[in-house]
């Protein structure tokens, strides 16, 4: 489902949103709950005022976004996007709870926060590891276009449901770089103990998705990327193999699995489908820093910079953080509308 295919509407968010500050309590959390009193650090620094700021003007621009589709006079489009969706069930009261403009904007702001950001976030840290194994590049290449030969526009989900190599190179993505490393924390509802540890009522604990899909007592060689590792077996995102768990497990696992899944693999596969990648001329795959930032989403430290080869176009230089990656594919992409918009929506 297309959030919205408005060129406008990706440019602003990205450049009005600080999505590294909306992460930057991820990185202090765990101290705040250790230490009572902490919380006073954040308001002394000016991180509190920051944030309050961040949010007052993502709240009026979902205000302002809003209120653009709910003007008579502006074009409807044939499909119609998410918000459309949304507010045609606030007026037509057909969900078992009242919706109200408060809620609308509250999941528009999951899904951009949640879902887009993460999503761009696993994208780049699949080409930076299929950059860095050129042979799996090409073999998955290969078998993306051996299986949807030359095709005029883009993959689909049946596509992909034939693509099982790619699927396990997603998969082996999202274990050495999971969206979110700790998940979403969790608080025990009563007292227990678990391997001779006894958990009060009220213990906050964050469950680290990083270390268990790099165990070595789990995963043979973790800190390679194999994506054989993931044929012939049943692991899925489920949760249910709870040495991958990307996306969390049980009732508390997130609810974005498929959306997530799906915007991954059909903006990765149409990458990969579409172009040829390689590194800036004088760089080595060795140059490549895979080191992530700190926060609640793992992002690269550094920039992904390679040139893409579009198969019927002219080389070009695609280098940047994911808001000017989306800048310069729209542009490199005119031709090729429908490809912009599944990328406003995951860059």
């Amino acid at each position: 489902m297309r959030l919205s295919d408005e060129r406008d509407f990706t440019k602003k968010c990205l450049h009005n949103s600080n999505f590294d500050l909306y992460s930057a309590p991820a990185s202090g959390g765990i101290l705040k709950n250790c230490l009572l009193y902490a919380a006073w650090i954040d308001k002394l620094t000016g991180l509190t005022d920051r944030l309050e700021k961040n949010f007052k003007n993502l709240d009026e621009f979902y205000e302002e976004l809003i209120e653009q589709h709910l003007d008579p006079n502006k074009p409807k489009s044939i499909e119609g996007d998410l918000l459309d969706i949304l507010l045609q069930l606030k007026k037509e009261k057909s969900t078992s709870i009242d919706l109200t403009l408060e809620d609308i904007k509250a999941i528009l702001m999951n899904v951009l926060l949640a879902g887009s950001d993460t999503s761009a976030a696993a994208i780049i840290w699949a080409m930076t590891t299929l950059i860095k194994n050129p042979k799996v590049m090409k073999k998955v290449q290969e078998e993306i276009r051996r299986s949807v030969g030359k095709k005029d526009g883009i993959l689909n989900e049946d596509d992909i449901q034939n693509l099982p190599y790619f699927k396990a190179v997603i998969k082996e993505s999202f274990r050495l770089y999971p969206s979110v490393p700790l998940l979403i924390p969790r608080e025990s509802m009563e007292k227990s103990t678990l391997e001779g540890y006894e958990i009060q009522t009220g213990t906050i604990i964050h469950v680290n998705a990083w270390a268990i899909a790099r165990d070595p007592e789990i995963w043979e060689n973790p800190e390679k990327f194999i994506p054989e590792r993931f044929l012939n077996n049943n692991i899925d995102f489920k949760g249910q193999d709870f040495e991958f768990i990307p996306f969390g497990a049980g009732r508390r696992g997130c609810p974005g699995i498929a959306l997530g899944v799906a915007s991954m693999e059909l903006a990765s596969s149409n990458l990969l489908y579409a172009f040829d990648w390689e590194l800036p001329r004088g760089m080595k795959k060795e140059d490549i820093n895979t080191d992530a930032k700190r926060g609640l989403t793992t992002h690269k430290k550094n920039d992904l910079c390679l040139r893409i080869i579009y198969r019927f176009m002219q080389t070009i230089l695609l280098c940047g953080s994911r808001t000017s990656i989306v800048s310069q594919l729209n542009s490199l992409l005119s031709a090729r509308t429908m490809f912009s918009c599944l990328m406003s929506f995951v860059f």
